[in-house]
């Protein structure tokens, strides 16, 4: 197939692109791109393909920074790379990676899914049309959190060769049935796909841990699992999503706010680090009380009441709990969730 015949309206696709017409900041190269843009790399060796993602969301900028600075050193990878850059007008509108998603926009991620009825939607399909025809060995998927925090991977399928592909960037993933229309869980069945969520924005880790990985990535004979080679990597199961019903308001906030039905406080993410105690007071909850929020696991099942109580108007976890993307962001908050968590019931 042509390259002209890969390019798409919604995906542009580019083979061995001149890093010195990316100007010298990555909001000259965010100029350069204008939309989403596939880049085909030649590796020494062509006889595989590896894929790499990144910018489904406008405002988690670290796989892209990423990306321009390996672009820019003019390496070359061990074997043919294939880059996608998603969110592009999102990430380039002002203020600079500030966007989650353009107003009236759906987040990408999440259009990974039928119906694609939209911009967003052809844009999510033209990426697995190019996936699927190129058919790279394996694809990682680069996000910041949305919130500061350590990092770690995220996968639908737990075996050696995610682990492997994990072990590169971080000592710990996730393994969940949720699906919500995300990249990794439609790639999945063409390519093996793991999530990298890099830490958040504001954490100077991030960008090290995107660039470092990447190098990794892009540099390893091979990345997937060899036979007698152990990877390191933690694993956890089925986080849940804490989120408040019918995009309920949420603060971040010494004191309980009149227009919330829940108010963290203003460093919320500190709850990313480590594990949550019971005696920990999470958040301030208004008069509705734990009616106005929900925690529904991958099965559907509602397990509020198992994990979290209500005590004088506060929110505590009624048992240990592991959090992961606790937000800042009361609109991320409200419309996507408060946080994930996976429970340890001590009995």
């Amino acid at each position: 197939m042509t390259v002209s015949m890969l390019q798409s309206s919604y995906l542009n696709y580019i083979e061995n692109p001149n890093p010195d017409d990316f100007g010298p900041s990555i909001e000259s190269f965010l100029d350069w791109l204008e939309k989403p843009t596939a880049m085909l790399l030649t590796g020494k060796d062509s006889s595989k393909i590896r894929a790499v993602c990144t910018l489904l969301h406008g405002n988690e900028p670290s796989g892209t920074k990423a990306i321009f600075n390996y672009l820019k050193s003019k390496e070359t990878p061990r074997v043919d790379t294939l880059f996608i850059i998603a969110s592009v007008e999102a990430a380039s509108a002002d203020p600079l990676f500030a966007n989650r998603m353009l107003p009236g926009k759906r987040d990408l991620n999440r259009c990974f899914r039928p119906p694609y009825n939209d911009a967003q939607g052809q844009t999510a399909k033209a990426i697995c049309d190019l996936l699927l025809h190129i058919k790279p060995e394996c694809l990682i998927d680069i996000h910041n959190t949305s919130g500061s925090g350590p990092a770690f991977g995220v996968a639908i399928v737990e075996d050696a060769n995610h682990v492997a592909l994990t072990s590169l960037f971080t000592n710990d993933l996730i393994v969940t049935d949720l699906r919500l229309g995300a990249l990794m869980e439609l790639s999945e069945k063409d390519v093996i796909t793991v999530t990298i969520e890099c830490g958040g924005v504001q954490d100077h880790s991030s960008q090290i841990i995107a660039l470092e990985g990447l190098q990794r990535y892009l540099s390893s004979e091979h990345v997937l699992a060899e036979t007698g080679n152990e990877y390191p990597v933690n694993i956890y199961h089925n986080p849940i999503r804490l989120e408040t019903k019918n995009h309920g308001e949420v603060a971040y906030h010494q004191h309980p706010s009149d227009k919330a039905v829940i108010t963290l406080p203003e460093q919320a993410d500190k709850f990313n680090y480590g594990m949550l105690p019971k005696d920990e007071c999470i958040a301030h909850l208004s008069e509705g009380g734990l009616g106005q929020l929900t925690a529904k696991d991958h099965l559907g099942n509602e397990r509020l009441d198992e994990f979290f109580t209500e005590h004088k108007g506060k929110l505590y976890a009624r048992h240990p709990i592991k959090v992961f993307m606790a937000t800042t962001s009361p609109l991320i908050a409200k419309t996507d969730c408060v946080f994930y968590f996976i429970g340890y019931n001590t009995g």
